[in-house]
């Protein structure tokens, strides 16, 4: 029982980069939190990750009863409390376009089954073209939607990087050959997938359904490597197929990353002025030191 004469303590937190304020008795523990937040922002509780800066860094779900006067840094003038989770609605709302999506994806490619079906087979004289990117049996494996976060600086940027992504001689080559058909592409606000120990720089929902690229850096005020990313979409591509990090996808990522190079007909990507995107050296160097291009796919 809280002390009556011991004030209640108001904290901020930040999600999706908006403060909001919370006022909770002094004997409040991190699972009082987590509930009070669940209330007021409609993110449950098994969605919320919560990022305290400077220590102890990232608190999950379940969340234990720690007292927060003890747990949090509060006479610390770099302390902030940051909320990593998406609300219910949003997550409905996403999974409902993926759905819509897919199900108009089954619906056309039942369509042209059928027509096919009916058409008599072509003889070797009519059929003698070449089989090229833009031949409407390759523009079904492809990402059908590109989602930018509109709360972050300059959305149209990035709808301009996913495009990128998606209309890349290699990655199309590759989706084409591996039959890969993902309903949305989107980015990842760098804030929710940073902690102190690491970075992640992708993510692929359900074999498939969506994937999730770390675009931007960390301060917002720029662009990731180019090439650096599309590696990671080659990894998270592979996700599709397999979701544990075992042999037989870190065989596969291997050959996605070598046939990507192989189809892509602009060697050495663009150029800004005389420089190259890509460092190859940049890959290993983020690998080894923090970032982790993901846990293992994921469901939800």
């Amino acid at each position: 029982m809280s002390d009556a004469s011991t004030p209640d303590m108001t904290l901020t937190v930040h999600h999706h980069g908006k403060p909001h304020a919370f006022t909770l008795p002094p004997d409040a523990t991190l699972q009082d939190l987590s509930s009070t937040i669940a209330d007021a922002l409609n993110i449950p509780i098994e969605n919320q990750k919560l990022l305290i800066a400077p220590k102890p860094g990232m608190q999950k779900h379940p969340f234990a009863p720690t007292p927060l006067s003890t747990l949090l840094p509060l006479t610390s003038p770099k302390f902030k409390l940051t909320l990593l989770g998406t609300p219910a609605q949003e997550i409905e709302s996403l999974n409902a376009q993926t759905a819509e999506t897919r199900r108009r994806l089954e619906a056309r490619a039942a369509a042209v089954a059928k027509h096919r079906a009916r058409r008599p087979a072509p003889s070797p004289a009519a059929g003698g073209g070449i089989h090229t990117l833009s031949s409407s049996g390759s523009n079904a494996y492809t990402f059908h939607r590109l989602l930018p976060l509109s709360y972050l600086p300059n959305p149209s940027r990035s709808l301009e990087f996913l495009a990128r992504l998606r209309d890349d001689p290699g990655i199309r080559a590759a989706m084409a050959k591996h039959r890969f058909s993902v309903p949305l592409l989107t980015e990842m606000d760098p804030a929710e997938h940073t902690t102190r120990e690491s970075r992640t720089l992708g993510l692929n929902r359900n074999k498939g359904e969506v994937i999730e690229l770390r675009l931007r850096t960390d301060a917002y005020d720029g662009y990731r490597d180019y090439r650096t990313i599309r590696k990671t979409l080659c990894h998270e591509l592979a996700h599709c197929v397999f979701s544990e990090h075992d042999r037989d996808f870190w065989d596969l990522t291997a050959q996605i990353e070598k046939e990507v190079e192989r189809a892509d007909w602009k060697h050495g990507g663009r150029r800004l002025t005389d420089e190259d995107f890509y460092n190859p050296g940049d890959w290993e160097r983020e690998k080894d030191v923090t970032d982790a291009v993901d846990e293992r796919g994921w469901t939800g």
